[in-house]
């Protein structure tokens, strides 16, 4: 319910942007140069190099306020939970970026160790994320496909097996992905993530989530179903596995669907009785131990002909360089990779540190996540960034900064060095479920639909443009897609904005759409616009259309109707002459039509006649113009961030126009930097003066209605009476 407010009451005179500046003095500041800007940043001192360190090095600020009683055995139980998400996520997730599982034990371990001093998050769980494993399992689908097809011509294949031939597509992609993002922080470049908004991420998860769930249908049914890139590929798919649909292994249906319904029920629960859990259940983990042991009492491999995870690798390889002729292969969709990876854990960065009340620099998280990748890639790990689910179990478990990351990682190290084989007997079937259930809270952004076409239609298509335009065009192609789409809605909000003409609130100095109240007051002979844009070369026309629309009458064709008017006068008053005088039939004709079109477009002249025309009058019957009821109009540009030449040149067209047909033309509130602007582009002369500008709009009105009023006390209308009579006098021939 509406409450009153307290009233207050000001006194001060009525300012134009003039008097304003005459009576209040103002500080001329010294702007810096770009070479300045360059000097200062290149300047060294102690304190400068302090801040740099902190800077590079967040874990220096974060540690010195380590408090060891409090969070320490937080940090290790949320580590422990954590690394055993991370561990099963891991070997999930290689799947979908088509490498052996053990592989993606690498990415839990390796771009840990290195975001642990340089990352500013101390919540979130840096690993394997579903998205970024299917953007890389598509470029390794693309050099190297298998199932008997040859792979890419790439100098390095040589003498590798199909396995090996994709880890090192997979690496040497993370690598470049890692320099990209290196390359961004480098450049102070975070700002680029503003380009990727909630609406856009959102539909192209959703896409990536349903392009994951294709992708394990084959895992989860047991198929041999051959691995398809490009666009339409999510069609072909589903077709080949349609096909082979009666061929489904029952042992690998069945456990995957008890692997789901189980770890569905249980997440459901730790998500409704999270306040009295000290720790989520670790069901993935325990459903992995179960199904292992199963697989392995019971033979399902032989006996079941399951597909298993097999032959872990034990312990880590050397580290390897990257491959050239991968990175020249892959450098158009590494960029979207890098992109996407960085958006993804910004955004949920945000979330946690906004909740705990600490800063995270998006430059810094784009050098952290560059050099991890980079650093981890040399040790054939895959492309690395964060998830909502690990982080959120890191979090809740009790973790405070990133030595729950560290103890994460240390717990995949544990695995790979001497655990692995305990999970050779694991089916495939079993990661695939694991896969397909944690895509619910991704795929349940579809729920967002109808909320958004509810509340801002652009952006909903921008969610089913991004959504569709990944689905069927796939990841890279459909990022493309839907950051096109997003532009084109900044380009149509910014191009036609809703514009509206305002009335004053009685009694207060606000002004409202007058569309939008019922008790309303609009000043007669006044018009004020408003356009809640900037205004530059993309729609300075649909301004001076909309403004047309506005005031109710083209003010140029007035004006020429105007002129060709005073033309007819003043040929009718030269018969007249002759006719007097006697000599009127030796003259020849004069067309009616006479002056130019530059003519008819100039401030309409009145010095060669013996009387001034009150336009709004009663004319003689072949004179016909347009009636103008409005004296004044006010711009307001309160809301006009910038202004281009070409806007500018538009304007100041625009107001001549009105201010010919004497319409006297005010703006206001307009920005102190558009107004040097205005000065510097030499936008005042003769007809435009500085004193048409108002700092406030209810200034603009007091003084319009001060001037009406002083006008009202002259004998105007007699003028206007005698005027009239003096033209049909001068007329009748």
């Amino acid at each position: 319910m509406a409450t009153w407010r307290k009233q207050y009451v000001v006194a001060r005179p009525v300012y134009s942007e003039d008097s304003f500046v005459e009576q209040q003095e103002k500080i001329c500041r010294q702007r810096k140069t770009p070479w300045d800007h360059i000097k200062l940043y290149f300047t060294c001192d102690s304190k400068r190099v302090k801040n740099a360190a902190l800077s590079l090095l967040p874990i220096i600020g974060w540690m010195k306020i380590y408090q060891v009683r409090k969070w320490l055995l937080g940090d290790v139980v949320s580590g422990i939970s954590t690394g055993l998400v991370a561990i099963m996520q891991g070997l999930a997730f290689s799947l979908l970026a088509q490498l052996p599982p053990s592989y993606g034990l690498y990415t839990a371990f390796f771009p840990m160790l290195t975001y642990f001093f340089l990352g500013t998050s101390r919540h979130i769980s840096v690993g394997s994320f579903p998205v970024l494993s299917l953007m890389v399992g598509q470029v390794v689908l693309r050099l190297v496909p298998g199932d008997g097809k040859p792979p890419a011509n790439i100098t390095g294949f040589e003498g590798l097996s199909e396995d090996h031939q994709r880890v090192l597509v997979a690496s040497s992609l993370t690598f470049l992905m890692g320099i990209f993002q290196l390359a961004m922080g480098v450049l102070q470049v975070g700002f680029v993530v503003v380009y990727l908004s909630d609406t856009l991420v959102s539909g192209f998860t959703t896409a990536a989530a349903i392009h994951i769930l294709v992708s394990q249908l084959k895992f989860v049914l047991g198929l041999n179903v051959l691995s398809v890139n490009g666009p339409l590929a999510i069609i072909d798919t589903l077709e080949k596995i349609f096909v082979q649909i009666t061929s489904t292994n029952i042992c690998d249906l069945v456990t995957s669907i008890v692997i789901m319904v189980v770890v569905f029920i249980v997440k459901e629960l730790n998500d409704k009785y999270k306040a009295k859990l000290p720790v989520p259940i670790p069901i993935e983990v325990i459903v992995t131990i179960i199904s292992c042991g199963i697989s392995y009492g019971a033979n399902f491999e032989t006996r079941y002909n399951v597909t298993v995870v097999g032959k872990m690798v034990k312990g880590y390889e050397s580290p390897m360089a990257p491959n050239l002729d991968v990175f020249r292969e892959s450098a158009v969709e590494a960029f979207p990779i890098a992109i996407v990876g960085f958006a993804v854990a910004f955004s949920v960065a945000k979330v946690y540190s906004i909740k705990h009340n600490y800063t995270i620099d998006g430059n810094q998280e784009l050098i952290a996540f560059g050099v991890s990748n980079i650093f981890g890639a040399a040790f054939r790990s895959f492309a690395a960034s964060t998830a909502l689910s690990r982080t959120a179990v890191q979090e809740s478990s009790g973790g405070k900064t990133q030595i729950a990351g560290l103890i994460s990682a240390m717990m995949a190290m544990v695995v790979t060095l001497a655990l692995g084989f305990l999970l050779e007997p694991l089916p495939r079937s079993v990661l695939g479920a694991l896969v397909i259930v944690n895509l619910k809270g991704m795929l349940m952004q579809v729920r967002e639909i109808p909320y958004l076409w509810r509340r801002d239609k652009l952006d909903c298509v921008v969610w089913v443009g991004t959504c569709v335009g990944a689905i069927l065009l796939g990841l890279d192609l459909g990022l493309a897609v839907g950051l096109g789409v997003e532009l084109l809605t900044v380009v149509f909000r910014t191009q036609f904005p809703r514009c509206s003409v305002l009335a004053n609130i009685p009694g207060t100095d606000m002004y409202r759409d007058h569309k939008d109240y019922m008790h309303i007051y609009e000043i007669k002979g006044v018009k004020i616009f408003r356009m809640p844009s900037p205004i530059f070369f993309a729609n300075i026309e649909f301004f001076k259309d909309k403004l047309t629309e506005a005031v109710g009458f083209n003010p140029l064709r007035v004006l020429k109707k105007r002129n060709k008017a005073l033309t007819k006068i003043k040929i009718h008053l030269k018969k007249s002459e002759h006719m007097t005088k006697g000599c009127y039939k030796n003259k020849p004709e004069e067309s009616e039509d006479a002056g130019n079109v530059e003519e008819l477009v100039l401030p309409t002249d009145f010095k060669d006649l013996p009387f001034q025309i009150d336009w709004n009058a009663d004319l003689p019957g072949n004179i016909s113009i347009p009636r103008v009821d409005l004296h004044t109009l006010i711009l307001d540009f309160s809301a006009v961030s910038f202004m281009d030449i070409s806007a500018i040149k538009g304007l100041r067209t625009a107001l001549k126009e009105y201010i010919r047909i004497e319409v006297d033309v005010y703006i206001v509130a307009c920005d102190v930097y558009i107004l040097e602007k205005l000065h510097s582009t030499m936008f005042f002369d003769e007809e435009i003066h500085t004193s048409m500008f108002f700092p406030t709009l209810h200034d603009a009105v007091l003084h319009v209605q001060e001037k009406r009023k002083d006008c009202k006390k002259t004998l105007h209308g007699l003028y206007s009476v005698a005027r009239t009579i003096t033209i049909l006098h001068y007329l009748q021939v």
